[in-house]
This record gives C-alpha cells, sequence and structure tokens, in this order.
C-alpha cells in the first residue's frame, strides 16, 4: 500500500531512541552524526546533562610502552574535567565536546574521537589537544555551553528579583514578559540557540510555557537548600522564625537556620517562606514539622529558638516557643536581643516625664519643618545657601559622597534607632532648621503654626552643643539648679546635681529595671556562662565552672561521663590557647571557632569545641529574617499581587553566593527527573 500511495516512513521519534539507555561509555556509542538530524540536540542534550564518562575509582590497566609500564592518570581527570573521558571498553582516553560536535566532514582530533588515545607516556598531547582560541575543541565546548542557556534567563530573573512573565504573551504582543524576552534575546546573539529555541522548537515542546517556567524556578530553590542541608552536616541548629502580611494581606512565615559549618563559621541561611492560614501557635508549629520533614532534619537537632516579642511566638504555655520546647527541651529560646534593646529605650523613653517631652517636641519639630512640600523645598534652599557659604569661607570640605543633599526623617515610634537618627540630622542641620522655623515664625500659614516654630525656636536654642555658634548663654553646671515651675524657691542642688541625679541615673535605673523584667533565669544563665569562652583578654573571662554548668543545659549532647572529660579537657585547652600566639588578638567566639578549626584543635578538644559550637548556635538577632521580608516586597508587589504561595517562596532568593554556585547542569538533571518530558531541556 505504501508502493501506491507513495507515503513517506516517519523517522524514529525521540522515545523510540530510549534516550536513558544510549551508552555512557564513549567506547560503545555510535557517532553523533549518525543520529537523526532532528534528534541530534536532544541526544547532545543528554549527554551534557549526564557530563563526561570519568570513573575515578576505576583500576586502569597498565601496558608497555617505551619499555615502561604505563596507565592512564586519574589525576588527568582533575586536570581536564570538563571534557576528558575514558572508555574501560576499549582502555582509551576521549574528548567529550568533540564528540558531540563532530561530523563526517569535520572531526577535530581523530585521535580524541574515532580512534582514541593511548598513548600514557605522551601528556603533553592532551593540553595540545584542547589548542587555541578558535580551535575545533574550544568552539565545540562553546557551542555545548550555548545549547544549555535556556536555563540561564530563568537564573538572571531569580538573581534580580525580577517578574518572569507579562500581561500579554501572545505573538502580536510587543512585550512578552522578561523570561520570553529574554530567551529571545539569547538566541539572536547565538546561531545555534536560535536554532532550537522558540519558534525553531517544535510547537508542542518549546518550553517557554508557565508551568516549565515555575518548574525551573523550583529546581534553583532545590538546588540551593540541597546545599545548606550538606553546610549543616546533619549537625545541630537554631530556628530562626517570623511572620508577615504581603501585599496580598495573606500571612507568609520565614524560616533561617543557624549553624555552625565544618568550617567553623557561623552561617545563617534562608530556607523558604510558609504560606500559613492564620498566626497561632499551632499553625506555624505544622509550618515548620513540614519544612523540616521535607528534607530530613529533625526537631531533635534544634539547640535554639529566636522570634521577636509577639505572643504566640514567645508564649510560655501555648507559644510556638513552648510547643518545640515540649517535644525538645535543650531548644532554648533566646528574644531577639536587637528588638529587646529598641523596647527598653523606647519604653524608657516614655516612662520618664522630661524624656518623653523632649522626643514629643522633636516630632513636633518635624512635623513643623516639613510639612508640605512647599517647606520641604524651602528647607532644601536653605541647606544649599548654607553649604555653598561654607564652601566659600573654607568651613566645609569638598570631596566625593560629601555634602549630599538630605532631610529630616520622622522619627519612629517603636524604633530607637529611627529617632536616634533624627537626632543626628537635626545637629547636622541645625542652622537649616533653625532658620526654616524663623521663616515659618514670620510666613506661616495662621497664628498656630507660627506660635509653635516661636515655641520651638525658644527650645532648641536652650541646646548647649549649639550656644556657642549661635552667641546663646550657656548653662553652668556649677550654679544653682531653678526649677521652671518654681522660679522663686531655692532647690539647694547644683545644674549638675539635677541632670545627673534625676535624668542621667534615674534613666538608667529604668532601663536596668526593663532589662531584668525581659530575660528569664535561663536565659540570663546562659548568657553568664556563655561569656566565659570569649576569647578577649586573652581569655581573661574564661571560668571552668561556668563552662561545666553550660554543660549541664545539653543533657543530649553531653553524657555524665562526657562532663568528667570535659573538665579534663578544659584544663588543657585554656593552656593551649594562652600559650598559642595565634589566638592572642582574637576578639568574637566565631573567631575562635574559625581558628580551632584551621589549627586542628576541635579534633584534640572535641568537647569543648562542642560547646562552642552550641553557644554559636544560639541566636541573638532576628536581622536575616527581617531581610527576608524585605526581599519578598521585592518580589511580590502591588503589581505583581496574584503569584502563587510556592513561586512567591520559589523566587524570594536570599542565599545569592550559594545560588551562584548551582550548576546549570544539576538544575537540569533534576528538572527532567520531576516528570516525564517529550523533548530535553
Amino acid at each position: 500500500m505504501d508502493k501506491f500511495l507513495n507515503l513517506k516512513r516517519k523517522s524514529p521519534s525521540t522515545d523510540d531512541i530510549h534516550l536513558d539507555d544510549m551508552p555512557h561509555d564513549p567506547g560503545e556509542r555510535k557517532r553523533i552524526h549518525e543520529y537523526d538530524h532532528n534528534q541530534i540536540d536532544e541526544v547532545r542534550r543528554k549527554y551534557l546533562t549526564r557530563g563526561p564518562c570519568q570513573l575515578r575509582g576505576h583500576s586502569f590497566k597498565q601496558r608497555v610502552i617505551s619499555g615502561a609500564l604505563r596507565r592512564f592518570n586519574p589525576s588527568w581527570f582533575d586536570q581536564y574535567g570538563d571534557w576528558l573521558e575514558y572508555s574501560v571498553k576499549k582502555e582509551k582516553a576521549y574528548c567529550f565536546f568533540c564528540y558531540l560536535f563532530s561530523n563526517e566532514k569535520k572531526s577535530g582530533s581523530v585521535g580524541f574521537v574515532t580512534e582514541g588515545f593511548d598513548s600514557w607516556n605522551k601528556s603533553d598531547r592532551l593540553a595540545g589537544h584542547v589548542g587555541a582560541v578558535n580551535s575545533f575543541h574550544n568552539i565545540a565546548k562553546k557551542k555545548c555551553e550555548d545549547l544549555m542557556r535556556q536555563v540561564d534567563a530563568a537564573r538572571y530573573l531569580l538573581k534580580q528579583g525580577l517578574p518572569f512573565r507579562a500581561h500579554d504573551e501572545t505573538v502580536d504582543s510587543s512585550s512578552k514578559g522578561n523570561f520570553l524576552e529574554l530567551v529571545k534575546y539569547t538566541a539572536a546573539q547565538n546561531e545555534d540557540v536560535s536554532k532550537v529555541v522558540l519558534k525553531n522548537a517544535p510547537g508542542n515542546n518549546q518550553m517557554v510555557s508557565h508551568p516549565i517556567q515555575k518548574d525551573i524556578v523550583n529546581c534553583f530553590l532545590e538546588e540551593v537548600i540541597n546545599s545548606i542541608v550538606q553546610e549543616m552536616d546533619n549537625d545541630v541548629f537554631a530556628l530562626l522564625v517570623d511572620e508577615s502580611a504581603d501585599c496580598s494581606m495573606k500571612e507568609q512565615m520565614a524560616i533561617v537556620f543557624r549553624f555552625v559549618d565544618k568550617h567553623g563559621m557561623v552561617k545563617e541561611r534562608f530556607v523558604g517562606l510558609i504560606h500559613v492560614k492564620d498566626t497561632c501557635s499551632l499553625s506555624l508549629k505544622s509550618g515548620i514539622d513540614s519544612l523540616l520533614a521535607k528534607y530530613s532534619l529533625s526537631l531533635k537537632k534544634v539547640r535554639g529558638q529566636g522570634y521577636n516579642g509577639a505572643g504566640n511566638m514567645r508564649g510560655e504555655f501555648n507559644g510556638l516557643r513552648a510547643l518545640i520546647s515540649k517535644e525538645n527541651s535543650s531548644a532554648y529560646y533566646v528574644h531577639c536581643f536587637a528588638h529587646q534593646l529598641q523596647l527598653v529605650v523606647v519604653a524608657v523613653a516614655k516612662k520618664h516625664f522630661e524624656v518623653r517631652d523632649f522626643f514629643d517636641k522633636i516630632s513636633l519639630l518635624v512635623n513643623v519643618v516639613a510639612a508640605s512640600c512647599k517647606r520641604k523645598d524651602k528647607m532644601r534652599e536653605i541647606q544649599r545657601d548654607i553649604i555653598e557659604k561654607g564652601i566659600s569661607n573654607g568651613e566645609i570640605k569638598t570631596g566625593k559622597g560629601l555634602n549630599q543633599e538630605s532631610s529630616l526623617p520622622r522619627p519612629g515610634i517603636t524604633r530607637w534607632g529611627y529617632q536616634y537618627k533624627t537626632l543626628l540630622r537635626l545637629i547636622e542641620m541645625f542652622s537649616s532648621v533653625d532658620e526654616m522655623l524663623m521663616y515659618v515664625e514670620d510666613e506661616g500659614a495662621d497664628l498656630t503654626q507660627r506660635s509653635q516654630a516661636n515655641g520651638l525656636l525658644k527650645y532648641i536654642h536652650t541646646f548647649d552643643s549649639f550656644c556657642k555658634k549661635h552667641d546663646t548663654g550657656i548653662l553652668n553646671m556649677e550654679d544653682d539648679f531653678i526649677d521652671p515651675r518654681k522660679p522663686r524657691k531655692k532647690t539647694n542642688i547644683t545644674n549638675l546635681h539635677h541632670y545627673q541625679f534625676n535624668f542621667f541615673y534615674t534613666v538608667l535605673d529604668m532601663e536596668l529595671q526593663e532589662f531584668n523584667g525581659r530575660f528569664n533565669e535561663v536565659n540570663s544563665e546562659l548568657l553568664v556562662c556563655t561569656s566565659a569562652l570569649s576569647p578577649t583578654g586573652s581569655f581573661r573571662e574564661f571560668d571552668k565552672e561556668k563552662l561545666l554548668r553550660l554543660a549541664k543545659f545539653y543533657p543530649e549532647d553531653f553524657s555524665v561521663m562526657e562532663c568528667i572529660s570535659l573538665k579534663q579537657q578544659l584544663d588543657i585547652y585554656i593552656d593551649n590557647v594562652r600559650r598559642d600566639e595565634r589566638f592572642t588578638d582574637l576578639k568574637h567566639l566565631g573567631d575562635l571557632s574559625r581558628l580551632m578549626v584551621e589549627t586542628k584543635k576541635n579534633l584534640s578538644q572535641p568537647l569543648v569545641y562542642r560547646l562552642l559550637k552550641l553557644s554559636l548556635t544560639l541566636p541573638v538577632a532576628t536581622a536575616t529574617v527581617e531581610r527576608c521580608f524585605s526581599g519578598m516586597k521585592i518580589v511580590k508587589t502591588v503589581l505583581r499581587n496574584r503569584i502563587g504561595d510556592q513561586f512567591l517562596s520559589d523566587c524570594c532568593f536570599i542565599e545569592k553566593k550559594i545560588f551562584e554556585d548551582v550548576a546549570n547542569e544539576t538544575v537540569i538533571k533534576r528538572f527532567q527527573a520531576m516528570s516525564e518530558r517529550r523533548v530535553h531541556l
């Protein structure tokens, strides 16, 4: 029937070739040009995903060459690891790149493609095979790299936190989204890439659909987290958790692991965002359990918990802290030190009447000076005139980065850092603020604004730090203090006594009371015992009894016999480090841990090093988790608010250094293993 209908038989499909069954040994492969023309790129991608055939544990056969026994040197795999491969069947070496892009007319070096190389006494031919920049080998290598370029589009967008898609990705659209436009641009720059992507790829196998993009992104994330898990090396770690709402008002929980790696370096690694339906402790605990189970991590390895001060996190009975502590008593909770300090200083500033009055006036000053765009522009003009005058008089230096345009930031209500920044900027711009208040006093829109400016002018002119500059009276600290509420009554105290005892000492006492109320006995004891490991001042804080008490906090890490051995190791340890000059200038526990690994003291005093690791694992701040939410806000915006929860977690790449080390080949291998594909990426 075919004879009469003159039908052309179809070439065998990719599935008929059985890509997974293609021989790995280069001596058993058929020539690349013998495959069907439409399937050569699929075969090349499959081999590139596998990589060159390198049998590093193989016992290579010896033979006599020039009167001596010679064999293949396994170290050549390290020297030429990207292209050199070995055939067990033929006992010869081949070039991986030249094989993939050889043809009937041009095959590069015949000895490394068809016949094979076995002159083991002439190793210089390996370097000679690579040749110059335009050699057949280097051209073939570049073509291999070009075939893997489609993944680079996803890599670039992930690294920069850019959106993948556009509203309209049809053929007639002028902007089809960043992913498609990047693939299109890459194809336009490289002829080999353009032959196998977009319109030149099979219509139902272009590998650019939305699900394909999500799969590629997820592969990058999984490779990054696998690298983090390998860094942890099944050792103890701490959990840093925080939750925040995204722009779609969905609660997202960020999780960070804190641990000490095999080099003694303290690492804090972001591992993902998890959407939780509510912020109760049970929901948060369930999300953490699912993440740990996914990567085969145990809650028994947790040695610290770091959260903010929310009740659902730090609750002693029903909070997340309590739920984890029930399963692991060694997972000690430490409230973020930075957050604690913020709360203490802000609370004291509100309790002390004079201090609170001072910051209220600062807030009023910012409102008066920068109440409208017109006043902000006027403020900039005044500041510019003052700077120009100072430069012309030689009072202000010029240079790169100096004398930049600045403004008076609004002080934060709950963040002492914002209030401190406002005070620093007020000192820097005092002359401009003073002149601006005089302008508002004269040109204010109503009587209220003018009276506020007048009162603020009188108030700021009492600041001692500016009295000399503005020719105002300076307060003599030895004079008698005059109470402004009762100016005629003698107080019988000096100004120094009033400000020192009624202000400075009072505020210090209030801060100490706040700190004592925010740290429980266990946390205080942990911190006191940990300080005995400090290397500052030639280990002057070293206290063996405190360190032995610290070990008792971790019964799962130190048995009774190990505690006895630890006592002996501590004596040897302190004697060694005080005698060793390399340990004299250390300032932090992290430096001590790193140097112990470098000097192999972690092997000679393993129990001391274990105690040091446990101390470093305790979380002291949750700044890393806060940075995760900053990354989330870059990825998910008001104009990009429909992004899914899993895709959002995959796109929030905080660990960019690990991300850059992920090879395209490993991503492609994972991508191919996710599901059955018609073609290979």
